[in-house]
Parts: C-alpha cells; sequence; structure tokens
C-alpha cells in the first residue's frame, strides 16, 4: 500500500474529476491524504481519503494580488501563493512519508512541492492540456496587447519571485510554463484526444483518459420521474459564473408557452423570488443533480465549462455554449468544430435568439450524430479507471 499525496485547489471544476480517481486508488489499498478547501472537506471525506484543508480566502487574495488584466500578471499571481501554500503543506505533513504526489494542473504550487519533496509527480488536468509550445505561443499572442512599461514590470515581478522561491526552497522555476502548467512526468488529461486541441502533438507522458464521471451524492432533493420522457432543455452557468439573473429572465421569456420542459439550475447565490413569475414548464432550482439530469436532457445550454461540456457529452446530449470566461471559450470553440453544438454571445443575447438556437440545435440529426461520435470516444476511454491503471503504471517503475 502506498501512501499519495493529492494537492488540489478549491473549485468544483477541478475537484470533481478527482473524485473517482480517489475513490478508485483507495479501493486498490492505496491511502490517500487530499489537500483542498474546507468547503469540499466533506466531499473528499466520503471517498475515504484524509484531508487536510488549505486557507482558500488567503489563497484568492495572494493570487489576484499579482493582478487579473493579463496572463502574465495571474502567473505572478500563481507565484505569489507559494509564501502561503508550500509552509501550510510542509506543516501539516511534517514527519510523515509519500510515495507519490499528484497535483492539480493549476494549482501553481503542485510542481514546486514535487520537487521540495522529492516525490515521483503526475499531473492531474480538468481542463485541456497544453504543451510548453503551444503555451508559449498563447502567451506571446496575449502579451501582445500588454503596453511595454507593464510588460517590464511583470516581467521583474517574476524574476524577483522566482528568485525569491529558489532562496528559500532551492527550487528552480525555469518558464512560466511551469507555473501555469505544473508539467510532471506523468500527466492525466480528463478528456480524449480528439476532443483536446491539436491532441496528436502530445506525446506519451499525457494520458487521455477521458471524463473521469463519478456519482456524487446530493442533499437536494430532485424528482426526476417528472422530467423523464419528456422534451428537457437543462439551463446551467455552472458554480462560478452563474450570478447572471438577467440571463435566467431571458431564459424564461424564450422558452415559456413552449413544448419543452426546462430546468434551469441558477446557483447557491441568486434568490428564485428575484425571477418573478416562473413559466409552469419550468424546474427552476439552486442546485440540481447535473450528472443524473443529463441523462434525460435533449438540449444543455451551458457556460461551457470543461466539467460540464464532458458530462454532456458522456451523455450524448447536445449544447449551446455560451462562454463567460477562461477557457470556455476555447472549450466552445472545441464543441463547434466536432459539430456537437453551437455557440452564442452572453452579450447583447436576445430571448429570440436563444429560441431561435435551441430549435435549430433539436431539430438538425447532424448535431445527435456528432455527439453520438463523441459519446462513444468519451464511453471507451475508461475514466478514473484508466487514470488509475496509468498511476499504477508510472509509479511502478520508482
Amino acid at each position: 500500500m502506498a501512501r499519495v499525496l493529492f494537492i488540489n485547489g478549491g473549485s468544483e471544476g477541478h475537484i470533481n474529476p478527482t473524485i473517482g480517481v480517489v475513490q478508485e486508488l483507495i479501493s486498490h489499498g492505496e491511502e490517500v491524504v487530499y489537500f483542498t478547501i474546507e468547503a469540499f472537506r466533506e466531499r473528499m471525506e466520503k471517498t475515504g481519503a484524509t484531508v487536510r484543508t488549505i486557507d482558500g480566502e488567503k489563497f484568492i487574495k495572494a493570487f489576484i494580488s499579482g493582478g487579473r488584466n493579463y496572463l502574465p500578471e495571474r502567473i505572478n499571481g500563481l507565484l505569489r501563493t507559494a509564501d502561503i501554500m508550500i509552509p501550510s503543506v510542509l506543516k501539516q505533513i511534517e514527519g510523515e512519508h509519500f510515495d507519490y504526489i499528484i497535483h492539480d494542473s493549476m494549482f501553481g504550487c503542485g510542481r514546486l512541492l514535487a520537487q521540495i519533496l522529492k516525490l515521483p509527480a503526475i499531473n492531474s488536468c480538468t481542463s485541456f492540456a497544453q504543451t510548453k509550445a503551444s503555451f508559449d505561443k498563447m502567451l506571446e499572442h496575449l502579451s501582445q496587447n500588454i503596453p511595454t512599461e507593464v510588460v517590464k514590470t511583470i516581467i521583474d515581478e517574476f524574476q524577483n519571485l522566482t528568485t525569491n522561491i529558489k532562496e528559500k526552497y532551492d527550487i528552480e522555476i525555469h518558464s512560466p510554463y511551469e507555473v501555469f502548467c505544473n508539467p510532471a512526468p506523468l500527466t492525466i488529461v480528463y478528456t480524449t484526444r480528439e476532443f483536446q486541441p491539436l491532441g496528436e502533438t502530445f506525446d506519451q507522458s499525457y494520458k487521455f483518459v477521458g471524463p473521469s464521471i463519478s456519482l456524487r451524492s446530493t442533499q437536494e432533493n430532485f424528482d426526476l420521474s417528472a422530467i423523464q420522457g419528456k422534451d428537457l432543455i437543462y439551463i446551467s452557468l455552472g458554480t462560478v459564473f452563474n450570478q447572471a439573473m438577467d440571463f435566467y429572465k431571458l431564459c424564461l421569456k424564450a422558452f415559456e408557452n413552449t413544448d419543452h420542459i426546462v430546468v434551469m439550475s441558477i446557483g447557491e447565490k441568486a434568490q428564485l423570488s428575484d425571477l418573478g413569475e416562473i413559466p409552469k414548464n419550468f424546474f427552476v432550482k439552486n442546485y440540481v443533480p447535473q450528472t443524473e439530469l443529463l441523462k434525460y436532457t435533449k438540449l444543455f445550454i451551458t457556460h461551457g465549462g470543461m466539467n460540464s461540456t464532458n458530462e454532456a457529452l458522456y451523455n450524448g446530449v447536445p449544447l449551446i455554449v455560451i462562454p463567460q470566461s477562461a477557457d470556455q471559450p476555447i472549450i466552445a470553440g472545441q464543441v463547434v468544430k466536432i459539430g456537437a453544438g453551437i455557440t452564442l454571445q452572453m452579450q447583447n443575447l436576445t430571448s429570440a435568439q436563444l429560441r431561435e438556437g435551441a430549435d435549430h440545435v433539436l431539430n438538425h440529426p447532424s448535431y445527435q450524430n456528432a455527439v453520438g461520435n463523441i459519446r462513444e470516444s468519451f464511453r471507451k476511454s475508461g475514466g478514473y479507471q484508466q487514470a488509475v491503471d496509468e498511476i499504477f503504471e508510472f509509479t511502478c517503475e520508482y
């Protein structure tokens, strides 16, 4: 039995794909110590892992202090989290032995901790993967619009931060790519090469295992029998970008008085009462059991987060993607590229456009055919079971 140190951040999109992986590791006799924020303690403890927590508020404060206007500033923000995260983790595991470490691709300090602890490292990549070449190309493109004086300030800070880490932990950081993508000898990517942009460019150290979807327990009661066999449209903007009351009202207007049954999840912070009168063909909830609901869904209107997109395609559901931020425009582009849906823009979106878009996707068989093809590739890829097989094959070499 090996002891595994699992380092993750504090968001649904990065936590949920790892649940099945941790459960599978533990079922094979591994002992997992899992670092995340307090909000996910109960969820991860149910897997059988020992949960230790990091201070999510301090992490976010340090991260955004680097600046949020440009990608190089966000990279510096991740470096600023080192002085908070690294001492916290090292103190909590003092005197303990681990056989290998699994770290999130965007945590910032995962690669650093692997080097400090001198452990075989595995990168858990919950978004699209990036090679150094593709990342450097993206960084160069995004840096073209940064004023020259700002670029100098950002570069100087990067050098100061990396020098500080070298002095404190005797760890070299050679490039922004190492900070933002946390490369490791093995990278588990929770999608397929077919859906991954430029999937053919990744070497065999990248294992594309497909969506890692496990049954997630929920305290929310939702009567699935009420929507089975119906022409169901499901609407959700996920757990981060979901404070969009105007959009939810637009959806009510778009699909009221139609033959569709619509389930709309509006997040924990929105108030149902702010929506006004709810049409009879709508079920509006703060939270719904998404993985179960998608089994009965004909069309998913989504922000295009990686988790949501993976879960929809895994269940053969066409999409309308309305990207909000982060990697969502790239994910939306891939959905369109494979023919599994369309993308709309939130800005200036009208209820008529949304209704027309839904009718278009639902009434053109090409979208369902494309989704059927990607669904098969997703289901054959192995998910969390394949991830653990790859992890064991990797760790047996050490």
